[in-house]
């Protein structure tokens, strides 16, 4: 066996970041650290009371339990079309402009697969989500980061864009509400995107998990006329709908754009369990506006305060403008590198937060504090990082 190799393509990624400290954090744990994680972006709260009630009945069907459609039920098709038509005022046909699927994640793989060959360019921005930029390497095609930058937003510069050689440009990866940034969508950049999507024969693929955090007005790239020609948006029920475990996201586009998905997706998964698409299907349709203020609003808006409280300590700028399940801010001059300042806060406040070059060169001065914590831990995080002396 010592002339097995793996693949390649192994050579041209790294192990998640998270899953590499995790087994650090845990470790520590096990030596009786007791580490506060304020890293990841998983909702501790738990999904409605009535999408839990729906698992569990559907569970009791003993006919639930055979393999599922891969375009998803009808019910959940519904749902996820009725949900884009309540908050963002956009009209999907459900048979044909909406994806399910096992996660945002997983359709950044299957939008790869779809429109992406070896070689071909993919516009990611920096900073940004990694996955955009490890899934796109593992298939082949050639990074293009464009830059993200504070004194604009984290919004797209699109003098810089028009001034590159876009010959081979296949997709455009965006996300906003931005993560880590915290930059909020704005309808300026969305027209802007679609415009630029036409002109240039390029697929924008805006990442939209975020819109209900801490956000009063939320929008979707959906919105702008003549956008499902060009454009396709992911959406996640992780985030906004506390159910990061069920893997349940969606894309959404043009019914062209959506069977060329489909057709990868039908060739790698065999759906999702029926109970899942049915609880989250009522989610979809029974969380109202006063379910979303509690727990997309005010929950973080308290959790938010003490993260604020937290960058101050450490000597961090913020933005008090951005919205999202994190806090980003800019790390003290004093410090060589972030590692300098999150490994101290790691191993003697014991609190882990996320350092921002995970998520590009232009993060490498920044730190991320997930607001993923109950209110208890986050002011914990706080005394504990108070205590040190800086």
């Amino acid at each position: 066996m010592n002339n097995v190799k793996p693949a390649d393509r192994l050579g041209c990624v790294q192990e998640y970041y998270f899953s590499r400290k995790l087994k650090e954090v845990a470790r520590l744990n096990a030596e009786g650290c007791d580490i506060i994680s304020l890293a990841i972006g998983s909702p501790d709260m738990p999904p409605s009371q009535q999408t839990v009630e729906t698992l569990c009945a559907v569970s009791r069907d003993v006919h639930a339990h055979g393999y599922q459609p891969t375009m998803g039920t009808p019910e959940l098709r519904k749902a996820m079309t009725d949900f884009y038509a309540k908050w963002y005022g956009v009209t999907l046909d459900p048979q044909a402009e909406v994806q399910p699927l096992i996660g945002s994640k997983e359709g950044i793989l299957h939008i790869t697969l779809a429109f992406v060959n070896p070689g071909d360019e993919v516009l990611v921005p920096d900073p940004g989500y990694p996955t955009y930029t490890s899934l796109s390497k593992i298939l082949g095609a050639k990074i293009v980061n464009y830059n993200l930058c504070e004194d604009n937003g984290w919004q797209p510069d699109f003098d810089a864009l028009e001034a590159m050689d876009l010959s081979r440009v296949k997709l455009m990866w965006t996300n906003y509400p931005n993560m880590p940034t915290g930059g909020n969508a704005r309808m300026e950049t969305y027209e802007r995107l679609v415009d630029f999507a036409h002109r240039h024969g390029i697929v924008v693929v805006n990442d939209n998990p975020y819109s209900f955090i801490l956000n009063e007005h939320p929008i979707s790239l959906l919105q702008v006329p003549g956008a499902k020609d060009c454009c396709i948006e992911l959406n996640s029920m992780s985030k906004a709908f506390n159910m990061p475990g069920w893997r349940v996201g969606m894309c959404a586009s043009n019914a062209t754009f959506i069977s060329w998905i489909l057709k990868i997706k039908s060739n790698i998964d065999s759906g999702t369990f029926r109970g899942i698409q049915l609880a989250a299907a009522e989610a979809l349709t029974t969380n109202d506006a006063a379910w979303h203020r509690e727990f997309n609003i005010e929950v973080y808006r308290r959790r938010r305060q003490i993260a604020e409280q937290i960058m101050s300590c450490l000597g961090c700028q913020y933005d008090p403008a951005q919205v999202g399940m994190f806090l980003w801010g800019r790390i003290p001059d004093k410090y060589d590198d972030v590692e300098m300042l999150t490994e101290r806060v790691l191993h003697e406040a014991r609190v882990f937060l996320t350092p921002g070059f995970i998520f590009g060169e232009n993060g490498k001065r920044y730190i991320r504090i997930s607001l993923c914590a109950n209110d208890e831990k986050m002011a914990e995080a706080l005394h504990r990082i108070e205590a040190l002396v800086w």
